[in-house]
């Protein structure tokens, strides 16, 4: 696979993310300051839907005391079941924060079922 001979290549770190359900779609969020829509790729292949991403380096000339804010590539997949529309994923970037938006396939909605009296 592509994604892991790109693993093994370059110094990776994950981006912390939340991942919640709401009616009929899975939310995740991931934090990622300082990186634009040119620097990200968001794809999805098979059941695996890849993040990946450069965050640029900082640009500060001093000598680091602390220094936990990474910079360079990140990676991060994700593997989602067959109640996915693989069709209709959501992608929005804003303020740092990458939220993706993934919509159960109509089958798999709830739905109300009518009762007919007779």
């Amino acid at each position: 696979m592509a994604d892991k001979e790109l693993e093994n290549k370059t110094r990776t770190f994950p981006a912390c993310c939340d991942v919640y359900e709401e009616k009929d779609k899975i939310i995740l969020k991931l934090e990622m300051p300082g990186v634009t829509k040119d620097n990200l790729d968001v794809k999805i292949d098979g059941d695996q839907l890849a993040i990946h991403g450069k965050r640029p380096a900082s640009g500060e000339k001093g000598t680091y005391l602390i220094r936990e804010i990474p910079e360079g590539d990140f990676y991060q997949s994700y593997t989602i079941d067959d109640t996915i529309d693989r069709n209709k994923i959501d992608a929005a970037l804003e303020k740092g924060i990458l939220a993706l938006t993934l919509h159960l396939k109509e089958s798999e909605k709830p739905r109300k079922i009518n009762v007919v009296a007779k």
